[in-house]
């Protein structure tokens, strides 16, 4: 494998590494999303670091983004994440740790 692709691979872990966006890509699994929808949901979190997540999933690939009129509307890029996602829950749910 060339360094390339672990780099690509290490800025999608990377990415990966945050409760939110983790939380993010949780929600989008279930279909596109308004940003409106994404802050309303996060409203926990600052809309500059729910912004920063948005900004860091794309660039690593793992998501895209569409505007309508003045709406962004947010989606998985990959459709197989949201099937990584619950596999890991699955794992996670199976295991302990210690």
């Amino acid at each position: 494998m060339t360094m390339y692709l672990y780099e690509k691979k290490a800025l999608i872990f990377k990415a990966l590494a945050n409760p939110v966006r983790l939380e993010v890509l949780d929600m989008l699994a279930d279909g596109e999303k308004c940003v409106c929808e994404i802050q309303e949901k996060l409203k926990k979190y600052q809309q500059a670091h729910i912004s920063k997540s948005l900004i860091k999933l794309k660039k690593a690939g793992l998501i895209k983004d569409r505007k309508e009129g003045l709406n962004v509307y947010y989606s998985l890029k990959i459709c197989c994440l949201g099937e990584f996602f619950k596999c890991l829950d699955n794992i996670l749910k199976c295991s302990t740790f210690e």
